[in-house]
C-alpha cells in the first residue's frame, strides 16, 4: 500500500529559523495553477473558482491597504494626542491634542494661536499659574514623569507580551523576505503591541520615529490577512511577495509616499520581486495612502506633518553648498553605524541585556531632562522637522523667522533675504544643541526593547544641519552681494536663498547616509515636499553621503543589524571576489567523518530512525548504495519524521524491520516479512548539484538567484558532499576576516 497517494498534513512545510526552498515553492505554485487551469475548462464552477483565485491577490492587496492605512492614522492621532500630554491637558475635552483645543476657541488671537483659555499647562492646574520658577520646576517635572511613565509602559509590554515587537523591523524583514522563517516575528500579538508600544515610545520623547515600525506593522498585516486565503497559506514563497507589496504600504503610510514606497520595497527590503510584485505593491501602497487620507489625522488633509512648498528656484552656486551637507550626511552616517552597532553589541555581550526595562528608562530620564529647557529638543521630532522645513512668510511668529525689516515685502509677495534678528540668533544656539543631543542620545535609543524608527532622527540632524548652513549661506549673500559668487544671480532685496530647502537636502543627506538608499529616497523625499524641480539637489546630496558613506564601511545600518543578529542573510549587493572552489567549502571535508546518506531500497525504519536520531542535520541525500554513491535525491528531515509517524499510525504492520523504499517499484517480497514503507513522494528526485570543481563565486550567485538551501556536491556523477547557505554565509564571513561562527541560526 502506498498510504502517501494521500497528502499528509505537515509535509512541505518547515521548522521556525529554517530557510525556506524557493524552487520547490514555486514549482509547487506552478502546479496548483496548471491543476486549477485544467479544472477551469470543466465546469462552471471551476472556472469561477480559477477566476476568484486569479482575484484573490488583489483583494488581499485591497485588504492590507486599508487595514495599513487605518493602523497608520490611529498611530498618527494617538501620538499627537500623547505628545501634547506631557505638556498640559485640554479642559474643553481631555481628548483633544494642544492645536485641535485651540481650534475650538473662541478667545485665541493670531499672535498668540497656541495660547487659549481651554488649554491648561500642568503648573496651571496645580498650582493655578503659569509663571514664576516654581511653575517652570512643575512643568519640567510632570514632563519628565510622563515620558517616563510613557517608556515604562512601552518597554513592559514588549518584554511580557511580544519580545519580537520591539526595534525597528526592517532587518529582520529583509531577512525573512530573502527566505528565512522567524514564527511569531509577524504574528497578532506582535502586530497588536507594537501598534500599542509604537504610540507610546513616540510618546515619550525618544529620539525614534515611528516610520520603520510601520513597515513592520503594514508587513504583520499583510501576514496575517494571508491566512484569510488558502494559495497564500500554504506557501511560503507567495506568502513573501504578499509581505514585499505590504511593506510598500508601510513606507506609503508612514511618509504619504506612495511611489517611494514601492520603490523602497524594490530597492532596500525585498530579495525577490517579480513585475507581478511590482504592479501589487503600487496598488497596496495607492489603497493605504488613499485610507489615511480619508482619516485626515494631522487635519490639514496632508498624509505627513512636514509637507512644504517652495517658491523660489535654486542656482547651480548652490550646489556647492548641497554637496557639503552630502559629504556632511555620509560622515554622520558611517560615524552612527560604527557607533551604534558597537553600542548594540556591548549590549548583547554584558550583563546590559539582561536588564532592558532599566536601559530604557535611564535613557528616557537623560533625554527628557536635556530635552525640556530647549523648546527644539521637548516638541516632538515630526514638528522640529516641520518648523525646519519651513519656508518664513509673512505670518510665521517661529523664532527661526525673526527677522529684522520683517515686513518690507518685495514684489510679488515673497520676502527678500533680510538681516537675521536676536530671535534667529537665538534660535542657532539653541539648534547647535539639539544637534549635539540628537546625534548622541540617538546612537543609545536604537536598538532598546521598545519600537524605534531610525528615519525621523536621521532627518533632523540633518535638517538641523541643513537649517544652519542655509542661514549661514542667507547672511552671507545679504552682506556680501556683490561677491563673484553672488552678483550674476543675487541682487539685493531679492530673495536668493531658502534656509528649509537647505534643511530638506541635509534630512535627506543623513537619512541616505545612514541607510544607503538612493532612488527611493529622492522619491520619498520630494512625494513628502512636493518639490519637483528640487529633485537635482536632492539626487546631488543622496549620492554623496552614499559615496562618502560606503568609503568608510560598506553596510548600511539595516545590514549591520542583520550580521550582529546573525541573521542568515545573502547580500545580493555584495561582489563574491575570492578565487575558491566547491570543494573547499563542502562538508565533509578531507579528515571528516563521511557524508550522512540513505540508501534508496536497503535501510529499514529503525536504521533511518537512528540517523533522525543522532544527527542535527536539515536533510539526507539519497543514493543508490554505499559503495556507487551514485545520486538519486534529497529528502528533508522534516518530511522523513512525519512520513514515517503517519506510517506508524495508519498502515498496518509497519515495524522497525520494515524496509524503505525510495524507489518507483519495491520488488516482491518473500512471505512474513513485515509491510515495506515507499516514500518516493517525499524525495526530491532534481536537487542541484554542481561538481566539485565549480568555482565558489558561481556557487554564491546560484544561492542567491535561486534562493536555495542546500546543493550537493559530485564527481563524475557520484556524490562527494554537501554546501548549504550556512556554509557559503560562513565562507564569506571568512574570506572577509571575520568570526564565521557569528551565523547564529541554521
Amino acid at each position: 500500500m502506498d498510504f502517501l497517494e494521500e497528502p499528509i498534513p505537515g509535509v512541505g512545510t518547515y521548522d521556525d529559523f529554517n530557510t525556506i526552498d524557493w524552487v520547490r515553492e514555486k514549482s509547487r505554485d506552478r502546479d496548483r495553477h496548471r491543476e486549477i487551469t485544467n479544472k477551469s475548462k470543466e465546469s462552471t464552477w471551476a472556472l469561477i473558482h480559477s477566476v476568484s483565485d486569479a482575484f484573490s491577490g488583489w483583494l488581499l492587496m485591497l485588504l492590507i491597504g486599508l487595514l495599513a492605512g487605518s493602523l497608520a492614522g490611529l498611530i498618527d492621532i494617538s501620538a499627537h494626542w500623547m505628545t501634547d500630554l506631557k505638556e498640559g491637558i485640554c479642559t474643553g475635552g481631555f481628548w483633544f491634542n494642544h492645536e485641535h483645543c485651540c481650534w475650538n476657541s473662541d478667545h485665541v488671537t493670531f499672535e498668540d494661536r497656541d495660547k487659549c483659555p481651554e488649554w491648561n499647562s500642568w503648573s496651571q492646574l496645580i498650582i493655578s499659574t503659569d509663571e514664576g520658577a516654581f511653575a517652570y520646576i512643575v512643568n519640567y517635572f510632570m514632563y519628565v514623569l510622563w515620558a517616563l511613565l510613557f517608556a515604562f509602559l512601552a518597554v513592559s509590554l514588549v518584554k511580557v507580551f511580544a519580545p519580537y515587537a520591539c526595534g525597528s523591523g526592517i532587518p529582520e524583514i529583509k531577512t525573512i523576505l530573502s527566505g528565512f522563517i522567524i514564527r511569531g516575528y509577524l504574528g497578532k500579538w506582535t502586530l497588536v503591541i507594537k501598534t500599542i508600544t509604537l504610540v507610546l515610545a513616540v510618546s515619550s520623547g525618544l529620539s525614534l520615529g515611528k516610520e520603520g515600525p510601520l513597515v513592520h506593522v503594514a508587513c504583520c498585516c499583510g501576514n496575517i490577512l494571508c491566512h484569510c486565503f488558502n494559495k497564500y497559506r500554504k506557501n511560503e514563497a507567495k506568502r513573501r511577495e504578499v509581505l514585499s507589496a505590504a511593506a510598500a504600504a508601510g513606507v506609503s503610510v508612514a511618509f504619504g509616499a506612495p511611489i517611494g514606497g514601492v520603490l523602497f520595497s524594490l530597492e532596500e527590503v525585498s530579495y525577490y520581486f517579480p513585475l507581478k510584485t511590482l504592479w501589487r505593491s503600487f496598488f497596496a501602497a495607492l489603497v493605504a495612502a488613499f485610507t489615511l487620507r480619508s482619516i485626515n489625522p494631522f487635519g490639514n488633509s496632508r498624509l505627513v506633518l512636514f509637507y512644504v512648498e517652495f517658491h523660489t528656484p535654486w542656482h547651480l552656486f548652490e550646489l556647492v553648498p548641497f554637496i557639503l551637507l552630502g559629504i556632511f550626511g555620509g560622515l554622520w552616517g558611517a560615524l552612527f553605524i560604527r557607533t551604534n552597532i558597537a553600542w548594540c553589541r556591548k549590549r548583547k555581550t554584558t550583563q546590559l541585556g539582561k536588564y532592558p526595562v532599566i536601559e530604557v528608562l535611564v535613557v528616557t530620564a537623560i533625554t527628557a531632562i536635556l530635552a525640556f529647557p530647549n523648546e527644539y529638543t521637548r516638541m516632538s521630532t515630526s514638528e522640529l522637522i516641520s518648523e525646519l522645513f519651513n519656508d518664513c512668510g509673512l505670518l510665521d511668529s517661529s523664532k527661526l523667522c525673526d527677522y529684522e525689516n520683517r515686513f518690507n515685502t518685495s514684489k510679488g509677495g515673497e520676502l527678500p533675504d533680510r538681516p537675521a534678528g536676536v530671535g534667529v540668533y537665538s534660535a542657532m544656539w539653541q539648534l547647535a544643541l539639539t544637534l549635539i543631543l540628537k546625534i548622541v542620545i540617538t546612537i543609545f535609543t536604537f536598538g532598546m526593547k521598545i519600537p524605534s524608527g531610525l528615519f525621523i532622527p536621521s532627518m533632523a540632524v540633518g535638517a538641523i544641519a541643513g537649517r544652519l548652513l542655509g542661514v549661514g549661506m542667507e547672511q552671507l549673500a545679504y552682506y556680501h552681494h556683490d561677491w563673484t559668487i553672488f552678483n550674476s544671480w543675487c541682487s539685493q532685496g531679492a530673495d536668493c536663498i531658502t534656509p528649509g530647502l537647505y534643511a530638506m537636502v541635509g534630512a535627506a543627506a543623513c537619512l541616505g547616509g545612514v541607510t544607503r538608499m538612493t532612488v527611493s529616497l529622492v522619491v520619498i523625499m520630494f512625494e513628502l515636499t512636493g518639490g519637483l524641480e528640487y529633485i537635482v539637489p536632492l539626487m546631488a546630496a543622496a549620492m554623496t553621503s552614499k559615496w562618502v558613506a560606503d568609503a568608510l564601511g560598506r553596510e548600511g545600518i539595516y545590514d549591520a543589524h542583520i550580521r550582529l543578529n546573525g541573521y542568515p542573510f545573502l547580500e545580493a549587493k555584495e561582489e563574491f571576489a575570492h578565487k575558491t572552489l566547491a570543494m573547499d567549502v563542502m562538508k565533509p571535508r578531507r579528515n571528516d567523518p563521511l557524508l550522512t546518506v540513505l540508501t534508496q531500497d536497503s535501510m529499514t525504519v529503525e536504521d533511518v530512525e537512528t540517523i533522525i536520531s543522532e544527527t542535527t542535520y536539515s536533510g539526507f541525500p539519497v543514493v543508490v548504495s554505499r559503495e556507487s554513491q551514485r545520486l538519486v535525491g534529497f529528502v528533508l528531515r522534516r518530511d522523513l519524521i512525519i512520513s514515517i509517524e503517519n506510517a506508524r499510525k495508519k498502515q498496518d504492520g509497519v515495524v522497525s524491520t520494515s524496509i524503505i523504499y525510495f524507489t518507483e517499484h519495491s520488488p516482491p517480497m518473500p512471505p512474513y516479512t513485515p509491510p515495506t514503507l515507499k516514500l518516493r513522494n517525499i524525495l526530491d528526485l532534481s536537487p542541484f548539484t554542481v561538481t566539485d570543481l565549480t568555482p565558489m563565486e558561481i556557487v554564491v550567485d546560484i544561492f542567491r538567484k535561486l534562493g536555495l538551501r542546500q546543493c550537493l556536491v559530485t564527481h563524475n556523477g557520484r556524490l562527494l558532499g554537501i554546501i548549504t547557505k550556512k556554509d557559503v554565509l560562513k565562507h564569506i564571513a571568512q574570506m572577509a576576516n571575520q568570526d564565521p561562527d557569528s551565523i547564529l541560526f541554521n
